[in-house]
């Protein structure tokens, strides 16, 4: 029987042919149920089909199938459905799961704009055509300087810039044309002569707009950063009358003298040494560190320095030491009597007890003993004796004898032995070993690393102020330097420490009270911030516009206290300048890294290369001022190939402008004092205006002897109508000549020791560099010899002196005068002959 296969798509059961008793097994009776397994299982065996249970099945599958397939297809259709008609918004947290603190603002100023506007530019622009000559026309860079509106401005300003006149128009600016009081405002020179020529062009040229500026408010605008600091301290309770250590004199000073004074002259006057002399006597006899540490200082000081054996003086005398071991006790007596009949022998502390010497078998003789000081003593010929006083029969002189006798001690002998020179260097001594108050240590003393020795307390007073320039408190820099345990620096540094500390107590303690203008810098620096939260807004308003010339001359200290400053006046915020056309703060500051040249006493010019990283603001304008008013090109490019290798703020090239003038080289001669002054007479007689500079002034003296009759003459005249100035080469920034005359090279010759550790204390050098500051000093040799010749208008001549001893193996300027260059006309036979 064929299977039957229905059309399930097509087939609809028809429920009416099945038969109504055909019932499921499992309802049936048992014996009905077993029948229909029997006869199903017959129809399985016989495989047939029972007709009415298969259509059964079929009906039955068809109703529980498509019931079943609804259900699905509903449920699939649904779904897709849905999701096809679905607008989908998907929501991702992107958020920083870091919680940072709000940055800090450390900038000194609030950021704002000068509240410029077309109009009153123009309005300026227009009287300055109107009121100065043509030549005094502002370039477009000087406008830039002139206009900048931003809270910091730096200017670099090379020779001959012509920046003055541009920062009396910037001041003018902000008086005239903007309404800003001249009593918020200061003008900063670092000089008595650069403040006062400064001050006339200030009153010259507010005079054309009609401003009648009176020279009390001139004086009042144009300081130094000491005269502004003096005030400050002054009005803290208890320091009303108080001084500056600086400005001590035993003559009286009016006021202006007093702001006028130059605190870095480093002279020790009358009044300043009784101060330092006397606080040295109660240490001394006070304290017993201080004491002990003196004693080998003085031995050290006063002892006679060694001499090398094959030195050629040793070898020349060495060979008369027998015979002049023969005539040594008659030389002795000799120079004795001389001693006796001056009065200054016998010294009280100096036991007059002779000792004998072996010197290469032979016998010397010694004058005396101090016990303090467990050392011997020689006296010497006084130079103020006749040269050819003689012993009876004697073939030398006294002199010459005496000098034999010297040579042979510095070479072989070596116990502490103090040789004393003259009778002059006998009375400190005496003054310091009797214990008298008025006296000091009584001998000279030389830091390693100084060009020559000076007296104890000098040598204190120069020290502190370095370490303090570079913004370091004495004692703590001393406490963090290093030395060789046999090193005679080792105890400077110590007792420095202690007398330094002792004497800013000293002078604190005198009636009326007396600080040094580094102690007055660090009350207010960044160190102390709290104590110019003591000033009142009529102190700090005078430094809201800050411009400063020559800011490359800047030291630590002072940057601190600017920062501090500037820092207080911005944290008094508007309250400050309630009612006041001058708002808020700024900062202008003028300067040539260039002429960086004070780096022996802390200044750098770090401050000035970095400004925007050491003065942080939210806007500054930097303006390059590259027009040289004063030289010709041929000058110009002679300084700038000197200096080109000295590290320096990038894009620097100035360009001769105004008057044309003939190029001429710069002439570099060997030293020749009588050709210079030929040549000197020669311009002279010309017309010229003359600067002869030099580098020492021993120097000075030697020429003066070859043009003293043209000085005589010039020194005659009225001071206006003198066409010569002699000066040292740091003494002429700011000046010119037609001809300049540079008498000396510029080389750095020692190796400091403590000021490279200071240095690297202050932040100051490349990271890793152990001698900061000679290194420093090796570029600040280049930018000397830039500053001398950019002196000179059209002629400048460089006589060099032959270079001996040390000084050969010594970096000097002259080294990178270009051979080969138009700019150079090298003269010197020693480079010929190279």
């Amino acid at each position: 029987m064929p299977q039957h296969t229905p059309e399930l798509h097509n087939f609809e059961p028809q429920t009416s042919e099945l038969p109504p008793e055909l019932r499921p097994l499992a309802e049936m009776p048992l014996f009905k149920r077993l029948a229909a397994r029997f006869f199903g299982h017959g129809l399985t065996r016989l495989r047939a089909q029972h007709r009415a249970s298969w259509l059964h099945g079929q009906a039955d599958g068809f109703r529980s199938g498509h019931t079943a397939g609804v259900d699905y297809g509903f449920k699939e259709g649904k779904l897709e459905g849905l999701e096809e008609g679905r607008q989908v918004l998907l929501i991702r947290d992107s958020r920083c799961t870091e919680h940072r603190p709000p940055s800090v603002d450390d900038h000194l100023f609030d950021d704002w704009r000068l509240p410029l506007n077309a109009d009153i530019k123009k309005r300026m622009k227009a009287d300055v055509a109107r009121l100065l000559p043509a030549h005094a026309q502002p370039s477009v860079a000087q406008w830039k300087m002139i206009f900048s509106d931003t809270p910091s401005t730096s200017v670099i300003a090379g020779a001959g810039a012509g920046k003055s006149t541009t920062l009396v128009l910037r001041i003018l600016l902000l008086n005239h044309y903007l309404g800003f009081e001249l009593d918020s405002m200061t003008v900063v020179t670092f000089t008595r002569e650069s403040r006062k020529d400064f001050i006339n062009k200030l009153i010259e040229l507010f005079g054309l707009w009609g401003r009648l500026l009176s020279l009390k408010e001139a004086r009042d605008l144009v300081r130094t950063f000491h005269s502004r600091i003096l005030p400050m301290v002054r009005s803290l309770p208890g320091f009303e009358r108080l001084q500056a250590f600086e400005n001590l004199s035993n003559r009286p000073q009016s006021g202006d003298e007093e702001v006028d004074s130059n605190p870095f002259d480093l002279r020790i006057n009358d009044a300043q040494r009784q101060q330092l002399n006397a606080c040295y006597h109660h240490l001394f006899t006070s304290d017993e560190r201080f004491r002990g540490l003196i004693q080998p200082l003085s031995r050290h000081a006063l002892q006679l320095k060694e001499l090398e054996r094959d030195h050629p003086d040793v070898q020349k005398r060495v060979a008369v030491t027998e015979l002049a071991a023969k005539r040594d006790e008659e030389l002795c007596d000799t120079i004795e009597d001389l001693w006796f009949r001056a009065g200054a022998w016998p010294i009280k502390g100096i036991e007059p007890n002779r000792q004998t010497f072996d010197i290469n078998g032979s016998t010397f003789h010694c004058h005396g003993y101090i016990p303090s000081l467990d050392a011997w003593v020689v006296l010497g010929f006084d130079p103020r004796e006749n040269p050819q006083l003689n012993r009876p029969n004697a073939k030398l002189s006294v002199r010459a004898e005496w000098a034999v006798k010297r040579t042979l001690f510095q070479a072989f002998c070596r116990k502490p032995l103090i040789w004393l020179d003259s009778y002059e260097s006998s009375k400190r001594v005496l003054a310091s070993l009797a214990g008298d108050a008025s006296a000091g240590p009584g001998f000279d003393y030389k830091v390693k690393g100084e060009l020559a020795s000076a007296p104890l307390l000098d040598c204190f007073v120069g020290a502190a102020g370095f370490i303090e320039n570079l913004g370091l408190d004495v004692p703590d820099a001393v406490g963090r330097m290093s030395f060789a345990k046999d090193d005679p620096d080792r105890f400077f540094f110590e007792a420095l420490s202690l007398f330094w500390r002792a004497f800013e107590d000293h002078l604190l303690d005198q009636k009326p009270p007396v600080m040094t203008y580094n102690r007055m810098f660090a009350l207010f620096s960044e160190h102390s911030p709290e104590n110019l939260k003591l000033l009142s807004n009529e102190l700090l308003r005078p430094l809201a516009h800050l411009m400063i010339d020559e800011f490359q001359d800047v030291s630590p200290q002072i940057v601190s206290w600017i920062r501090a400053s500037l820092a207080e006046i911005r944290s008094r915020g508007p309250a400050m300048h309630v009612g006041r056309g001058a708002q808020r703060s700024s900062l202008l500051c003028v300067g040539d890294d260039w002429q960086s040249i004070y780096g022996w006493r802390g200044s750098s010019p770090t401050y000035f290369m970095e400004f925007n990283k050491e003065f942080p603001s939210p806007g500054t304008t930097r303006v390059m001022l590259s027009d040289n008013y004063r030289s010709h090109q041929h000058i110009i490019d002679a300084a700038e190939h000197i200096v080109r290798a000295a590290p320096s703020i990038s894009g620097k090239k100035a360009k001769a402008s105004g008057e044309p003038k003939a190029l001429l080289p710069v002439n570099v001669l060997d030293r020749d004092d009588q050709g210079m002054a030929q040549r000197l007479m020669e311009h002279y007689k010309r017309g010229d205006s003359i600067l002869m500079l030099y580098r020492k002034s021993s120097d000075k003296l030697l020429i003066e002897q070859h043009i003293q009759p043209l000085v005589n003459v010039d020194s005659s005249l009225p001071y206006a109508d003198r066409r010569l100035k002699q000066l040292t080469y740091h003494s002429a920034k700011g000046l010119q000549a037609d001809a300049v005359f540079l008498l000396g090279d510029c080389q750095h010759l020692t190796s400091s020791p403590y000021k490279n550790q200071v240095y690297r204390m202050a932040g100051l050098g490349k990271a890793g560099d152990t001698e900061a500051y000679d290194n420093a000093q090796k570029d600040e040799i280049l930018r000397l010899a830039y500053v001398g010749i950019t002196r000179a208008v059209s002629h400048c001549y460089w006589y060099v002196d032959a270079q001996e001893g040390q000084a050969v193996n010594m970096p000097k300027a002259s080294d990178k005068v270009g051979k080969g260059k138009a700019f150079f006309a090298d003269h010197r036979q020693s480079t010929k002959s190279a």
